[in-house]
């Protein structure tokens, strides 16, 4: 199973890195397609826009004045062609760009222009120009340029005769611009590409979590069988001593095998409720008894019940109970039980060199209540303080005898703590000790 689960996993991720390749090609492709399509829509739009106003170039200056004389300024420029710079103004070629643009798909595209204009000696001068169109000129890392000769029409009377005209076009950071038109393609793309990685990390994670429960379920279903199967082995025994004629005579013993057969019975019912309230408690199908509950009566109470065990093992338990308000809302039983587990804990997982000693901190401001239980036993390692609260699992303790359980324990502390609306949390040093800290609200005056 674990090959096969290997196998599927790699062969998917090769099929993942396959469609990324592929997507990021297709995302340059379509990038590079797109650029040279603007570009050619650009020098289409200029060519339309340069034999619009090359129809105006080769016409003559009329030399007269507005009241219809002849100007002061005769001589050769009476006879000079008018320039299609000094014919048009920058707003009115503008204008003209924007219809062109409009025609070639290149709606609200920035963009600069200029004109200039060529003596025969080679000599430029720009006659018009955009407000941006020098410093966009000058820079062709990032801007794309293209350059148009506005030349007069064949038969006019202007041909072969006036001045050389180059109408310029700068399409600014023209990256930027083929970016932006894509952007919807892209992000879809990007997108589901995403949508496959979140299925594929969720199609493992499921799998390895279903892999994890499974041998959870046969931890549990090991120690279930020790569980029980300990009991059942007594009774059987005890019931096969009471049929002997010696036993079936005496009273006394007969007392005595009985109240044994009760007491593992006893046992075993209560390993089953503990099974049956954690099933409920996570379902939330426990209806809890809430109440004002002081908790330092509890703490008392639970202490108590662990004396004899304490004594057997030569240790103690140490309470400071310092919190001035320990009076707060909550099911006097699942939190008897609370304090209960973690405290057998304590005592179950002690050193075998080393008494347990036992420490019960509280304290309280004016909205939460903390406990904090402290103990000096074997301790815990990081991976196993962050799996402890989950259902079923149980720390390796190598051959350490009197730790067998469900390992529903402290999975019902932390689900008693959230149905009172607190929380837990756990800190461990291997060789050195556990302590486990729980904050409650208080009691609401």
């Amino acid at each position: 199973m674990k090959r096969i689960f290997t196998i599927i996993t790699v062969l998917i991720s090769l099929s993942l890195i396959g469609i990324i390749v592929i997507q990021v090609s297709w995302i340059k492709n379509m990038v590079l397609l797109r650029e040279e399509q603007i570009k050619h829509n650009v020098e289409e739009s200029t060519k339309m826009v340069g034999n619009e106003l090359s129809q105006h170039k080769g016409s003559y200056a009329s030399g007269l004045n507005r009241r219809g004389f002849l100007s002061e300024e005769l001589g050769i420029d009476l006879f000079k062609p008018v320039t299609i710079g000094q014919r048009f103004d920058v707003e009115e070629i503008k204008k003209r760009f924007n219809k062109a643009f409009l025609q070639n798909n290149l709606k609200d595209i920035q963009f600069e222009f200029g004109i200039a204009s060529f003596d025969r000696l080679g000599n430029n001068v720009f006659e018009k120009i955009s407000p941006n169109f020098i410093n966009a000129y000058e820079d062709t890392l990032n801007n794309f340029s293209f350059n148009w000769g506005l030349e007069a029409l064949s038969g006019t009377a202007g041909e072969n005769l006036g001045v050389n005209e180059v109408l310029f076009v700068v399409i600014p950071n023209i990256k930027g611009l083929v970016l932006k038109s894509l952007r919807w393609k892209i992000a879809t793309s990007i997108l589901f590409t995403l949508i496959i990685l979140a299925a594929f990390y969720l199609t493992v994670r499921t799998v390895l979590r279903q892999k994890k429960l499974g041998e959870i379920k046969n931890d549990f279903i090991n120690n279930m069988t020790h569980e029980f199967k300990t009991p059942i082995a007594t009774i059987s025994l005890a019931v096969d001593a009471m049929r002997n004629e010696k036993v079936i005579n005496d009273r006394q013993k007969l007392s005595y095998f009985s109240g044994i057969i009760k007491e593992e019975n006893q046992r075993m019912n209560r390993q089953v409720e503990t099974i049956l309230k954690a099933s409920q408690l996570e379902k939330q199908e426990v209806d809890l008894n809430m109440k004002p509950v002081h908790v330092h009566e509890v703490i008392k109470d639970v202490v108590d019940n662990f004396t004899l065990q304490l004594e057997d093992k030569k240790g103690r338990v140490e309470l400071s109970l310092n919190a001035p308000n320990d009076l707060i809302e909550a099911d006097e039983v699942h939190f008897s039980n609370l304090v209960n587990n973690l405290v057998d804990n304590a005592v179950k997982y002690a050193k075998d060199n080393a008494p347990p000693v036992i420490k019960l901190i509280t304290s309280s401001n004016g909205k939460n209540f903390t406990v904090k239980i402290e103990d000096n036993g074997i301790g815990m390692n990081r991976d196993t303080v962050k799996r402890i609260f989950e259902r079923f699992y149980r720390a390796h303790t190598g051959n350490v005898h009197n730790v067998k359980g469900f390992g529903l324990g402290l999975s019902y502390v932390k689900t008693v703590v959230e149905a009172h609306n607190g929380d837990i949390k756990a800190e461990s040093t291997l060789g050195k000790g556990s302590s486990f800290t729980i904050e409650l609200p208080l009691k609401k005056a």
